[in-house]
């Protein structure tokens, strides 16, 4: 796995980047306004670019956000219960722009592809890399077909990073070291894939296999390191360079060696849902230009990774 030491390295802020281009499609979806009953869409001051919805969403008036609200600085809850974060800022913006509220759904990250396609949310939201697997509905590791893939509208970017106890943290120096170490990670994330990939090289040069524990949630994964389970923890940077800062008041964990090459996030919608999908993107592109995505990332520590554009399918 390759892995810089450029400005995408980042000690003290999250990492988020993505470079953008917004979309369209020359034919229209399953939920054009043709198919949903609607007359002409129009305008309004409030709403300006509600017009590039698909008619049942602008009369439902609400998006359903399939999200794993465990993965602080991203989307969790705050001490009142209510839904905070990077992601729910983004949402409520770009709702703003569509005069739709964006509803965050909480469900477990590897049962969010399953959920929006059956249906139960409109998108995933929930720091989810844009991968051209998960564009093309493909196993990462096997390369083999498991399902439909997803289209993505990129938001920002970030690397992979191992975290680890303070007081063990000499045991691993970085990514080289992991072979017969013990690893918690959140299931289903490209965190999780990554590990994988490492282990593969692990039994290729004939070195021990590292024993990898997946989790529900990236926080039931910093519980283990915490509680010396394991001897190194594995998520995206932005959530390690939170838990490295907040937890424990900042003395439990410490980074440890370099992150990986930076990847979109994207807010992920079904292949079919081309309208929504570049209503999205607009509304993204939108909330760049007037600067409210710019106080967003700020608020949120993101400064260095601002994006200029939007961006679909933009994972590689």
């Amino acid at each position: 796995m390759t892995v810089r030491t450029s400005a995408l390295r980042r000690t003290t802020a999250l990492l988020l980047a993505s470079a953008a281009l917004t979309a369209t499609s020359a034919c229209g979806d399953q939920r054009d306004d043709a198919a949903a009953g609607g007359g002409t869409p129009k305008k309004s001051a409030a709403a300006p670019l509600g017009d590039r919805l698909p008619a049942d969403i602008r009369a439902a008036g609400i998006v359903r956000v399939g999200s794993d609200i465990a993965y602080p600085p991203v989307e969790f809850k705050d001490g009142s219960g209510a839904t905070v974060g990077l992601d729910p800022d983004i949402a409520e913006a770009l709702g703003e722009q569509l005069g739709v509220e964006f509803r965050f759904e909480n469900g477990t990250f590897d049962t969010l592809v399953s959920g929006l396609r059956a249906d139960r949310y409109d998108v995933i939201m929930s720091a989810m890399n844009d991968t051209k697997a998960r564009q093309e509905g493909v196993d990462s590791v096997t390369g083999k077909k498991i399902g439909e893939g997803l289209d993505f509208v990129d938001y920002f970017s970030a690397g992979v990073s191992l975290y680890a106890r303070k007081a063990h943290a000499g045991s691993v120096k970085g990514w080289a070291d992991l072979c017969g170490k013990t690893v918690a990670v959140q299931r289903g994330s490209v965190a999780h894939d990554l590990l994988k990939s490492e282990n593969g090289k692990c039994a290729k040069g004939g070195g021990p296999a590292i024993a990898i524990e997946a989790y529900d949630t990236d926080a039931q994964a910093q519980t283990r390191v915490r509680s010396k389970g394991v001897d190194v923890g594995c998520s995206d940077f932005p959530a390690a360079a939170y838990a490295v800062k907040t937890s424990g008041g900042g003395q439990d964990f410490v980074l440890v060696g370099e992150q990986t090459d930076a990847a979109p996030y994207g807010i992920a919608v079904a292949k079919k849902d081309t309208r929504l999908r570049d209503a999205i993107a607009a509304a993204l592109d939108a909330i760049i230009a007037n600067g409210r995505y710019a106080e967003i990332v700020d608020k949120w520590g993101g400064r260095d990774g601002a994006v200029t554009k939007a961006v679909v399918n933009g994972g590689v």
